[in-house]
């Protein structure tokens, strides 16, 4: 197989169809043999049953039904760990990633780069809060991490198989995908694209969970916030000491005063909102170890459509 199209789909039943019917001419036009992996990510609506129809008219079509939705990062790590082409293609199932867009990431690919990330050209789509939510989140990935992520880059990307090959060999079970393919490294380049609207359904990101999603982001690729809780933590022991040596001097000078009760509430409630603030951060990545630790699968695959044989029921990164 030279291509790879990877497509995790969650309760996407009224995108695929349309996709596939843009998808098919597409990969028809290019001189590789080619095949689309669909992860049906646990979808409850009728995704499954139309993907399982459209792998009936369209021999090139996989389905991966996994037994229950994992998340995104987790059906982008078993279509990559599925896939076989010498090139994978990953894209959303909603058509916001244009399917005429892929022979340009091809281009790039044949010019000897070997990840070729497509880039959104404007975020005109959105309203002024979320423009202003991702470049907060760049910013402060930037200065927290030594990964540079591309600006306006998400998962519509192509992967040489030695790049899906490294990915794969990745043990982490808390996986940021993007900031795995910054961290990798390898040759690599642009392509932009114009991202259009959702083809039907809705989007399943809310406000609460892309800050948890940002959140994760951050934890996973820098241990910084520890370490500014700490420096923050001497800094007010600092100031504490000054400020009991400034007392014993008052008292020593000018005798006994009456304590402020309103100055040594603040203090007390002050820091004890900075301790269990410590606490959560480092109960954060504490919960990132005891899940490492476990060993569990990052995802359970309960049926597989279109292909001659099946392989193993479960796979995992080791």
């Amino acid at each position: 197989m030279d291509v790879s199209i990877v497509i995790p789909v969650y309760n996407e039943g009224a995108t695929v169809a349309p996709l596939c019917a843009r998808l098919h001419p597409v990969l028809a036009g290019l001189p590789y043999t080619s095949e689309v992996l669909f992860v049906n990510d646990g979808s409850t609506d009728d995704t499954l049953d139309r993907l399982r129809a459209l792998a009936a008219e369209w021999p090139a079509i996989r389905v991966i039904d996994l037994s229950r939705n994992f998340g995104k990062e987790a059906a982008l790590t078993c279509g990559l760990a599925e896939a076989g082409g010498s090139a994978v293609i990953t894209m959303d199932g909603d058509l916001q990633h244009p399917p005429e867009t892929i022979p340009h990431l091809i281009d790039r690919w044949q010019a000897g780069y070997e990840m070729v990330f497509a880039q959104r050209l404007s975020r005109s789509d959105q309203d002024a809060l979320s423009r202003l939510y991702v470049r907060a989140f760049y910013w402060l990935f930037d200065r927290l991490s030594a990964v540079r992520l591309p600006r306006d880059a998400g998962d519509f990307r192509l992967f040489d198989r030695k790049v899906v090959d490294a990915l794969n060999r990745l043990p982490e079970r808390n996986r940021f995908m993007k900031g795995l393919y910054a961290w990798l490294g390898f040759r690599t380049a642009a392509v932009g694209y114009d991202c259009a609207e959702r083809a039907g359904g809705k989007s399943k990101w809310n406000r609460l969970g892309q800050l948890r999603f940002a959140f994760d982001a951050l934890t996973a690729f820098s241990n910084l916030p520890l370490r500014v809780f700490g420096v923050a933590g001497l800094i007010v022991s600092v100031l504490a000491f000054f400020y009991i040596v400034i007392r014993l001097i008052r008292v020593t000078v000018y005798g006994i005063d009456v304590p402020g009760y309103e100055s040594l509430l603040a203090a007390v409630l002050f820091m004890g909102g900075v301790q269990l603030v410590c606490l959560g951060i480092i109960g954060d990545y504490l919960g990132r170890v005891f899940e490492e630790t476990k060993r569990r699968p990052l995802y359970v695959v309960r049926e597989r459509f279109g292909y001659s044989t099946a392989p193993e029921v479960t796979r995992r990164v080791e």
